[in-house]
């Protein structure tokens, strides 16, 4: 890809939690390039730094050393008209969708915040077209669900709900944390196909942050891997999964059979 197309630039981005004898260094002088349209996963074990990361990258924690820059300037949050500017274009859905949503909202609610965040003027009857349109592309009917509450809905709904807001926000970048963890397998794919979707026709960035190294190869076009805070290798899917350098990366193939196979057949 082409520098005009870079996105996002990481530059020795570093996360410190504690003092003293107690300091931890979750996210440990990391770089990495980011680009329009492109499909990205950091991949790692639990405790990697990966959702540190991610939260970094997302304005939801304070750098402690390094530095980001969107569209090819330094990234700027310090007031709320700076952050509220930066999350109009990055957004993200978490692995527990319930801690997303505001449970004393209905979904209704939830929704039409989505519409006021982009400050468009609406009548009543296009606010509800577009709530309505949103949900039929995460298959879901609006009439049914609009004046439930988060807590009444079962987990899959919950996530084709948040996924419905950003076909709604039309973010430039989103932020998937473990997106399909709670999920069944029949929900998985149909949630990723959502995303890809998506993905393909607003020319979205999106930023997969997963332990799973076979999802990462299947939709990604680049690979990231941590390892206790560090990114120990980086490179297109393909290469990465068929000739992985680091014996960390090759740990984590070593451990999923139908990727292990691609592997020994590609070397």
């Amino acid at each position: 890809m082409s520098s005009r197309d870079l996105l996002i630039r990481g530059k020795g981005l570093t996360k410190v939690f504690g003092y003293g004898s107690q300091k931890t260094t979750a996210v440990d002088a990391v770089d990495f390039d980011f680009h329009k349209g492109e499909i990205i996963s950091i991949v790692g074990e639990s405790g990697s730094g990966k959702t540190t990361l991610a939260k970094m990258i997302m304005g939801l924690l304070k750098e402690s050393s390094g530095s980001i820059e969107y569209k090819g300037q330094p990234r700027r949050l310090k007031s709320h008209a700076d952050r509220k500017r930066y999350w109009k274009d990055i957004q993200a859905i978490f692995q527990d969708p319930f801690s997303s949503f505001n449970l004393f909202y209905r979904v209704e609610k939830l929704l039409l915040d989505c519409i006021k965040l982009q400050g468009q003027k609406l009548s009543k009857e296009e606010r509800y077209e577009k709530m309505r349109e949103a949900c039929s592309f995460v298959n879901l009917k609006f009439e049914e669900l609009h004046n439930k509450y988060p807590f009444e809905l079962s987990g899959g709904q919950m996530q084709r709900l948040m996924i419905a807001r950003i076909f709604m926000l039309h973010p430039k970048v989103l932020i998937a944390d473990e997106p399909t963890s709670m999920v069944d397998a029949c929900s998985r794919s149909t949630i990723l196909d959502m995303l890809l979707k998506l993905r393909d026709e607003n020319e979205m960035t999106i930023i997969f942050i997963t332990h799973d190294v076979g999802l990462a190869y299947y939709v990604s076009d680049t690979i990231y891997i941590m390892e206790k805070g560090k990114i120990v290798e980086s490179g297109p899917a393909e290469d990465m999964i068929l000739n992985p350098q680091h014996p960390y990366t090759r740990q984590l193939i070593n451990d999923v059979p139908k990727i292990r196979s691609a592997w020994d057949l590609g070397s």
